[in-house]
């Protein structure tokens, strides 16, 4: 699981920032992304929110079916270039 970190932060020059959303496995490792965007920043505040990881990951068993249950593509038919042309009389 993967957590979403919800950062309010005031940066090193006073100005405010809000909802800065950090993707990370633990509150140490989102803080350390964050500071290395805005150093020397001070958190006013941090909300986690779990959110379930998303795999998409297909196995070759999967891409061959796929490519199996598809249409085979049609041969291409060749152009020939037309020799009455309009407008080159």
């Amino acid at each position: 699981m993967m957590v979403r970190y919800g950062f309010n932060i005031r940066t090193h020059s006073g100005q405010r920032v809000d909802n800065i959303s950090i993707m990370a496995l633990s509150r140490s490792d989102a803080e350390r992304r964050l500071r290395q965007m805005y150093q020397k920043c001070e958190v006013v505040e941090c909300q986690a929110q779990t959110v379930a990881r998303h795999v998409d990951a297909l196995d070759l068993a999967s891409v061959i079916e796929l490519l199996s249950a598809s249409d085979p593509p049609q041969p291409l038919t060749p152009v020939t270039p037309s020799l009455n042309k309009p407008g080159t009389h």
